[in-house]
């Protein structure tokens, strides 16, 4: 790979963690919910991070990091950020 290629995170893996947040907080249609993975390369960072954010209609966001991957993100891991365990 050549350095401004980017590796596509797997599109199924996205639409279920979208789809799981909207279920467990009861979100409208109209909430827009982004799913990035993000990787750093800074001391005490963790290498891979995945940021969920949820922009809703009246503007307002909410945000939620998940120190893993996004195809290594449980249906437990969503649960937890929602806080609906």
């Amino acid at each position: 790979m050549g350095m401004f290629d980017k590796k596509r995170p797997n599109s199924k893996a996205v639409g279920r963690i979208k789809n799981l947040i909207k279920q467990k907080l009861g979100l409208p249609e109209t909430t827009i919910v982004s799913v990035v993975e993000l990787a750093c390369h800074e001391p005490g960072c963790p290498p891979t991070e995945t940021i969920i954010t949820a922009h809703a209609e009246d503007s307002s966001k909410q945000n939620w990091r998940i120190n893993k991957p996004i195809s290594e993100i449980s249906d437990n891991d969503i649960s937890i950020i929602t806080g609906q365990v």
